[in-house]
């Protein structure tokens, strides 16, 4: 090589390499100078993020390949080997965005020479509650980063793992009864004249309720699975639509603990929103990578989190309205009434480039599954595809699946145009959340 070229070769490796860095210095500097601002810190902070995860899975999927951490990518014709458990990356790279932005919020109450600001000086004191509340959100969803990355690891057998968030939520829990330990309930119109009263205090039942909430919010996102893209995609669009109505709310509030809340939550899902805009990147069709359980559980612990924190549990269960259904409709199998395989994605027709919906034979099904299908069948959720002849008994139908169900009533489409549909789907019911949310509201409460 000549001087020249070699020269050349030296400024353009310079050339990108200033590129590279300026791309993560732009935020970074940006949200230096916002100090003042922990929600602008926030948001640079999270593009910040999503740069850093779509520039590290690249780098990091060959290492995850060569020690095994791999799955196939059934839906396509040679079902090509992918790096998994990718939503390790993304994980690493929102708690570390979160640990950074931690004295964030808090940097009123410093002095450069006199460290922590006391009530007994003049100024407010130390608002440690607040600080908890955040912390203990970071420890539920480091704690759920690492089950979800052993369940990739080991494959967790269903009774015991979906247990684990239940187990994650202890310290958000706790950190609750400290704080708030609000646990009174506004009772529906339509029920106060049976139950007497407007406000009911559930006391224990309501952590049952907040337990039973991390453990719903984690495995749903774990069940509209197996499409490229899907996981990232509805996760996107729940954050996106809790992010709207945190916004909605403080510019609405006039009280200092419901703008703190919110203010709260959005310091949790606007990082999440990035690091799943840098996921989907990499695995929206034809996938390069897979997230994995890894994934999936810490996006759906985030939802929990900023619900329980925030105190507006019932506002985040109105934004997983697709999830709710899904769960209600996958019921049959989940509890054994029809046949329920390992996977139920749907499969790939390779005459037609297409995916349909996938089947389950119902040889083995007993009467009260056959009676649950046919419910489903009159209510236009269920494509018999086998009946027999003489009986006409069901012998085969598309398995209880919201995708499944997306592909049967709009038939078979790309993979990329499933995913597509259901994050349309997840859409549609935000808006549906947020119209019974600010409409409907008073005719329930």
């Amino acid at each position: 090589m000549t001087d020249a070229a070699a020269a050349a070769a030296a400024a353009g490796t310079t050339a990108n390499t200033a590129r590279a860095l300026a791309v993560p210095a732009i935020p970074l500097s940006i949200a230096i100078s916002l100090l003042h601002n922990p929600l602008a810190v926030s948001a640079c902070l999270s593009y910040l993020a999503y740069y850093l995860t779509s520039r590290f899975i690249p780098l990091v999927a060959p290492v995850f390949l060569r020690h095994g951490r791999a799955g196939k990518d059934l839906l396509k014709p040679d079902a090509p080997l992918r790096a998994e458990s990718m939503g390790l990356i993304a994980g690493i790279v929102y708690l570390a965005t979160m640990f950074v932005f931690i004295p964030v919020p808090f940097v009123s109450f410093f002095r450069s020479s006199a460290g922590l600001v006391t009530e007994k000086e003049g100024f407010p004191a130390f608002p440690h509650d607040s600080l908890g509340q955040y912390l203990s959100g970071l420890l539920s969803l480091f704690s759920m980063l690492f089950l979800g990355f052993v369940d990739d690891v080991v494959d967790i057998r269903w009774r015991v793992k979906i247990w684990m968030p239940l187990i994650a939520s202890i310290p958000l829990l706790m950190v609750y009864f400290v704080t708030y330990n609000g646990t009174h309930m506004v009772v529906p119109v339509a029920l106060r004249a049976f139950v007497g009263a407007k406000i009911v205090d559930l006391g224990v039942f309501y952590y049952i309720y907040l337990g039973c909430l991390a453990i719903f919010s984690t495995n749903a996102i774990n069940i509209i699975a197996g499409v490229n893209g899907v996981e990232a995609a509805q996760s996107i669009v729940i954050a996106a639509a809790i992010a709207l109505n945190d916004a909605l709310q403080i510019l609405t509030t006039d009280l200092s603990t419901t703008h703190e809340s919110h203010l709260t939550s959005l310091y949790f899902l606007l990082p999440l929103i990035g690091v799943s805009a840098g996921f989907l990147k990499h695995n929206w069709y034809p996938a390069k990578v897979f997230g994995g359980d890894t994934y999936v559980y810490f996006a759906g612990m985030t939802f929990a989190v900023v619900g329980v924190l925030g105190r507006f549990t019932k506002t985040v269960l109105l934004f997983m309205i697709p999830q709710m259904f899904n769960f209600l409709y996958s019921c049959p199998q989940l509890f054994g009434f029809v046949e329920c395989p390992r996977h139920r994605m749907p499969k790939y027709n390779p005459k037609t480039n297409l995916i349909e919906p996938s089947t389950v034979p119902l040889q083995h099904t007993k009467p009260l599954g056959l009676l649950m299908l046919r419910l489903l069948e009159l209510l236009g959720l269920l494509r018999v595809t086998r009946r027999d002849p003489t009986t006409g008994r069901m012998l085969e139908c598309n398995n209880l699946t919201l995708i499944n169900l997306v592909l049967v009533v709009g038939g078979p489409t790309t993979e990329a145009g499933c995913a597509a549909r259901v994050a349309a789907v997840q859409a549609v019911c935000c808006a549906v959340g947020f119209a019974v949310r600010y409409g409907l509201a008073y005719l329930w409460y």
